[in-house]
């Protein structure tokens, strides 16, 4: 784990001893941004067939709850650094036998999609050129692992100056879509009309 990871793990361990297995407890501000949030990432994913994915920065398998209602045939799984999440994620997940759950930041092997929502969202107090190293070094890696496509989404740098928070990182769409435009795919999509502060990349290869 980076160096600058392990206070992000404790800071979503805090949130989810809060809050528990809610938006809040994955610090998001509740479920219908959450939901609008998964409709977007999982673009990625085919609407017909079966499919293996990863779901990076999992928390308590809130995807894993929008997938088994909007899709049948795929295999998930999910990781976290928080080793709490995921044993909050294993408790509330236990009766679902095409699920796994793995303290970590990467699968052991190869999956078909993977999607990563809000992992690059909480810098704390991490600097911003080593933070986007972070963001880079994940993509990369991700790119690696899914072999038909990702996607995730980030903060916004087009958000409003006066809401903006110093922990947190607002990423510029601009460059994220042209490091996965040069680096990764010819098909990428940029998303950023779902009225949320953030912003959507979807790979597909």
């Amino acid at each position: 784990m980076n160096e600058f990871l392990s206070p992000v793990e404790r800071y979503y361990s805090d949130k989810l001893a809060e809050f528990g297995t809610r938006p809040q407890g994955v610090d998001w501000n509740g479920p219908e941004g959450q939901v609008k949030r998964f409709e977007q990432l999982c673009k990625v994913l085919p609407a017909e067939g079966s499919y293996s994915v990863a779901d990076i920065g999992c928390g308590y398998g809130a995807l894993l709850d929008f997938l088994s209602n909007n899709a049948k045939h795929f295999e998930y799984v999910g990781l976290d650094i928080s080793a709490t999440m995921i044993d909050a994620a294993r408790e509330l997940h236990a009766a679902r036998p095409n699920a796994e759950f793995i303290v970590g930041t990467q699968p052991s092997r190869n999956v078909d999609f993977a999607i990563a929502s809000g992992i690059f969202n909480v810098k704390l107090n991490a600097e911003d050129d080593a933070w986007n190293t972070y963001i880079v070094e994940t993509l990369e890696a991700m790119n690696g692992y899914a072999t038909r496509g990702f996607a995730f989404n980030c903060l916004t740098a087009y958000s409003d100056r006066e809401k903006m928070r110093d922990n947190l990182h607002y990423a510029d769409p601009r460059a994220l879509f042209d490091l996965c435009k040069r680096r990764f795919a010819r098909n990428v999509a940029l998303l950023h009309d779902y009225d949320l502060y953030e912003f959507t990349i979807v790979v597909r290869k």
